[in-house]
């Protein structure tokens, strides 16, 4: 495939070097791409993909459907704040001018010091219209946005790309990575379910899944100086048919949380809930009490076991982690009766697992309608908040809902509704995502659709304080003003 075929031709600026090789018979040149950049074009305004999986024969018509720009939980991050500049980067899966299903990959940006946001610039048409290769974003220390385009199994190439200048988001650079160890290196091309994570001593860090290596869906890791080299794949678990995994860094502690999906059923009945750490860089890996583990994980009964939801028959389904300042983890899931959507498999619960350093603490956060029901963890100062769709919206029983927002201050035991963020939706609101480094004007970030057939998705955003913004879908200007949506009335709080 030309290294090309993935930019529309309208977007793209190759430079390329020649090199002359020359011999007794003549000069032949050879074209040799050192490096390709990509005029990110302004796009006309947000809309995020529609997308869906599994048509299920009933009123809810799919598994899971939806506007999908900021899906799913194991892909992260989507959004960083950089104080230094006063800016918030963000990329979603964007759906290409006239149509609602076919992604591209979209970079956006939010100005705290003048509540606009910038036209946001498409970087790549993924030419396909699976929501599954949405893009993450992670930004080095110099301010340089590297979007990591992903991609659903092995039939799609995977790409990177830098932004040329620091805390920039109009033309950036294709990095034709590799990884690999002493015995050579491997072009690096294909990954799925990426989070992407800047490390504090320079470079990344990226946990990963890869197909048939050899489960279905295997939990991998690997590190980068300069995110062009990366070391060799460790493989994190590989039991029966695999998993879906989250992960998070917080001050050189990187840690994993992780389902399985067993031989029988597969991933329509992910169970378990498993947690990895390593203080190292992926020298070692371990418990969250310290304890070595071996990996990769091949065994349901790992010393790794957080949680036995196989035997309780439920499944888990993975949506936040967080890592305290002691580096104690916190994972939110939500668990569930089974795959299929509707009343059948309630009860679904938003479930909290959090280490105290002896033992890990259970306690529940609130109800949902919907396996794909996904929203964030906060850790404040004194508090914990959960900004998800917790709420019915208007497509019940389809993912997403109504946003809302959750509060502990007893470090997660007890929880209260504090805020519904949205009401009297059109569409199901869902996939609520925390940037990096979240600042209090830019707290969360996510999307809405019709939860039963192909529709416009808008993106939105809110504040710590709940106050919910609508990108703007149509722009001609390089900055626009988010538009305020009205906040449910008075006696719909709680």
């Amino acid at each position: 495939m030309p290294i090309t075929a993935h930019c529309p031709a309208t977007l793209k600026r190759c430079v390329a070097f020649m090199i002359l090789l020359v011999s007794a018979g003549g000069a032949f040149p050879t074209a040799v791409i050192a490096t390709e950049v990509v005029d990110a074009a302004p796009a006309n305004g947000y809309r995020g993909i529609w997308y869906s999986v599994g048509r299920t024969g009933d009123e809810y018509r799919y598994k899971y459907s939806g506007g999908l720009g900021t899906y799913c939980a194991k892909h992260a991050p989507f959004a960083v704040h950089r104080a230094e500049v006063g800016k918030t980067f963000f990329v979603y899966g964007g759906a290409a001018s006239g149509t609602t299903d076919r992604l591209v990959h979209m970079v956006g940006c939010y100005d705290h010091q003048t509540g606009l946001v910038a036209r946001p610039r498409l970087l790549l048409d993924k030419q396909t219209g699976d929501a599954h290769d949405n893009p993450v974003l992670s930004v080095d220390d110099e301010g340089h946005l590297w979007v990591f385009s992903t991609s659903h199994g092995r039939g799609r190439p995977s790409f990177i790309h830098k932004s040329v200048e620091p805390h920039a988001i109009d033309r950036f650079e294709r990095i034709d990575a590799v990884y690999g160890g002493a015995g050579g290196e491997t072009p690096l091309d294909n990954f799925s379910y990426v989070q992407a994570w800047r490390r504090p001593a320079g470079g990344f860090a990226a946990f990963f899944t890869h197909y048939q290596d050899p489960a279905d869906r295997t939990s991998m890791f690997m590190t980068s100086e300069d995110g062009r080299r990366w070391s060799a794949w460790t493989r994190l678990a590989a039991i029966e048919k695999g998993h879906y995994q989250i992960s998070a860094a917080r001050d050189g502690l990187l840690a994993a949380a992780f389902n399985y999906h067993p031989r029988s059923g597969g991933l329509d009945s992910r169970t378990n809930l498993y947690y990895l750490q390593t203080p190292d860089s992926g020298h070692s890996w371990q418990t969250a009490d310290g304890q070595p583990v071996d990996t990769p994980v091949t065994s349901p009964n790992s010393p790794c076991l957080v949680h036995d939801f196989a035997s309780e028959g439920r499944n888990v389904y993975l949506k936040d982690i967080r890592l305290d300042g002691a580096g104690r983890p916190l994972i939110l899931v939500v668990t569930s009766g089974g795959h299929a959507p509707g009343p059948t498999n309630d009860p679904r619960t938003w479930e909290l697992f959090r280490w105290t350093g002896d033992a890990w603490r259970r306690s529940v956060v609130a109800r949902s309608d919907n396996n794909y029901d996904m929203g964030s963890l906060y850790l404040e100062d004194g508090r914990l908040r959960v900004i998800a769709p917790t709420l019915p919206g208007p497509q019940a029983y389809n993912p997403g809902g109504e946003i809302a927002m959750h509060v502990s201050t007893d470090g997660g035991q007890a929880w209260r509704l504090e805020r519904r963020l949205t009401d009297g939706s059109e569409h199901n609101h869902g996939y609520v995502r925390r940037p990096v480094d979240a600042a209090a004007d830019f707290y969360a970030l996510w999307a809405d659709g019709h939860g039963r057939q192909p529709s416009e998705s808008r993106l939105y955003f809110c504040t710590q304080a709940g106050e919910v913004f609508r990108l703007p879908t149509t722009m001609d200007s390089a900055w626009a003003r988010p538009q305020p949506v009205t906040a449910p009335p008075a006696d719909a709080r709680p």
